[in-house]
């Protein structure tokens, strides 16, 4: 038995968008059946022990699309969990689109963990993120963000980063913060092409990235940063059923076949390597999953930082290599630039902060100016 699970469901192909480095596949009308839903859900429950904790995600396509199913599968969810005894935790990813009346009522749901997804600077966001109709979309996404902060709801923005975009990278996240954002999952694009001279352009990047995070601490949050952060402090980092890689994290495709992790899903096609053996509708719990192997690079073993090191996601290493335990090194450059330039602005931070307090003769406690 699990003490956390991690389930995802994607709700629907569909999306009303067509963003040009989307993995996901075609964007077929074929939306989750209601019992898929509840079947997942179940099984899941019935994987964790009394006191443990469901962490229950949904994806499209556009999940706010099927807004109506997922406030009845977050409904649905909730009612056995309590009786389960487990915690429910709650999750979505838009695109920040959808405004319809019900979509809004998801969005707003008071503990939805709620992430939407914007690449900053309008003219970075809208070189990608357009509509099947080819129109931009980001001042559709910002009139959500504002909405969103009027009505005191949480949330945090989703920026990919690609080749083409991550010079301006530094400059969309002041512009986001200027209007209010404050809390960043960047996410590189696993699936472009990366050269050499554009690892080299990513440096400057995460360099320029992390002065903007050190420059706003405590009231700024850089998932590229924080969670480096509390590694190198030895800050206890909270459990989570992330990359627990169909052991402890399943992703269920509205068709009801099994995956390991949502972002391998694309189209559901059977020819799809990562695709699990059953159905979601074959078996009353997750428990016959096997763990599978994790970073088993001899390189990785012989790294001086590999303990403080995030590349041992098993869907990004696929992704990157065909390989879940081995890396590429895009990610090794990414990475050990993440943990270099946190541990430079703390360092900074720390000194700066040792410098500003001192005491005079009398002992008495002063700042400097």
């Amino acid at each position: 038995m699990h003490s956390r699970f991690g389930l995802t469901l994607m709700v629907n192909h569909a999306c009303n968008l067509r963003c040009t480095y989307c993995y996901t596949g075609d964007k077929l009308r074929r939306p989750m059946p209601l019992e898929i839903g509840r079947q997942a859900i179940d099984r899941a429950l019935a994987s964790l022990t009394a006191g443990g904790t469901l962490e229950l995600g949904f994806f499209g396509g556009e999940p706010l699309i099927e807004a109506e199913s997922i406030a009845r599968l977050v409904m649905y969810a909730a009612e056995q969990a309590d009786a389960a005894d487990v915690t429910l935790l709650c999750g979505l990813t838009t695109n920040g689109t959808i405004d319809t009346d019900a979509a809004w009522s998801v969005m707003t749901l008071p503990d939805l963990r709620l992430a939407i997804s914007h690449d900053g600077l309008p003219e970075v966001h809208d070189r990608h993120r357009i509509t099947a109709e080819g129109a931009a979309t980001s001042s559709r996404v910002l009139r959500t963000i504002e909405r969103l902060q009027a009505a005191g709801k949480k949330f945090r923005v989703v920026s990919v980063v690609r080749p083409d975009t991550v010079d301006e990278l530094p400059r969309s996240l002041v512009f986001l913060y200027d209007l209010g954002v404050s809390y960043f999952d960047l996410s590189l694009d696993l699936w472009a092409r990366w050269t050499v001279g554009d690892g080299d352009r990513l440096l400057g990047a995460v360099r320029a990235c992390a002065d903007f995070w050190g420059e706003r601490l405590p009231d700024c949050a850089v998932s590229w940063f924080d969670d480096k952060a509390g590694r190198f402090a030895g800050v206890p980092i909270d459990e989570t059923a992330r990359c627990g890689f169909g052991y402890s994290e399943i992703a269920v495709a509205p068709s009801g076949n099994l995956y390991p992790c949502e972002r391998l899903i694309g189209a559901d096609e059977p020819a799809n390597r990562m695709r699990l053996a059953g159905h979601v509708t074959e078996g009353e719990d997750f428990l016959d999953r096997r763990r599978e192997p994790g970073r088993s690079d001899d390189g990785c073993q012989r790294c001086a930082v590999s303990e403080l090191c995030s590349t041992t996601c098993r869907c990004s290493n696929y992704i990157r290599t065909g390989d879940i335990s081995r890396p590429d090194g895009l990610l090794c450059l990414w990475d050990q630039a993440c943990l270099r330039e946190t541990v430079r602005v703390l360092k900074a931070r720390t000194s700066l902060q040792q410098r500003e307090v001192s005491h005079d003769k009398r002992g008495t406690l002063t700042r400097w100016a």
